[in-house]
């Protein structure tokens, strides 16, 4: 039976999508990913497009609130921004829960000066998650030992 994973950022928007679909990518064997917002307000279409450069379609997933994925019972809850740490609702005592805070590429784009470069902040914390999932195996071991040991 695989262990559910949920990643929770504010909107739903971009880096908990990204997440999603980069575990789903790596990781299909043993996890069943999700992903929600507190306040979920679309799917970013530059998210969309930066995936898509990864070999990685997103475009049928859609931005979800939290109280789509309450009745879930969650094996890992990850937040990836600091306003969803803060607004994290409360799990089960077995949920294992982590804080993995990535930049925001959409504040990051507002003072960018070209499309190019606005793209790549959306590339790099593409490439940070990609490379965070991908090792998530060996990070959700580390954090099971240290919550046993508490």
């Amino acid at each position: 039976m695989k262990k559910k994973i949920l990643f929770l950022c504010t909107g739903n928007a971009c880096r908990s999508q990204m997440a999603e679909a980069w575990t789903m990518f790596f990781h299909n064997d043993w996890l069943e990913a999700f992903s929600a917002g507190v306040s979920p307000h679309g799917l970013d279409p530059l998210a969309v497009k930066v995936m898509q450069e990864a070999g990685i379609d997103i475009s049928n997933q859609r931005s979800k609130s939290i109280d789509e994925v309450e009745s879930i019972e969650f094996d890992y809850v990850i937040t990836l921004c600091d306003s969803a740490k803060k607004a994290c609702p409360v799990f089960p005592a077995k949920t294992l829960y982590a804080h993995v805070p990535f930049d925001d590429p959409p504040l990051l784009a507002r003072s960018a000066k070209t499309e190019e470069e606005v793209l790549n902040h959306y590339r790099r914390v593409r490439d940070e998650i990609r490379d965070f999932v991908k090792n998530i195996r060996s990070f959700l071991k580390i954090e099971e030992q240290e919550k046993s040991s508490a």
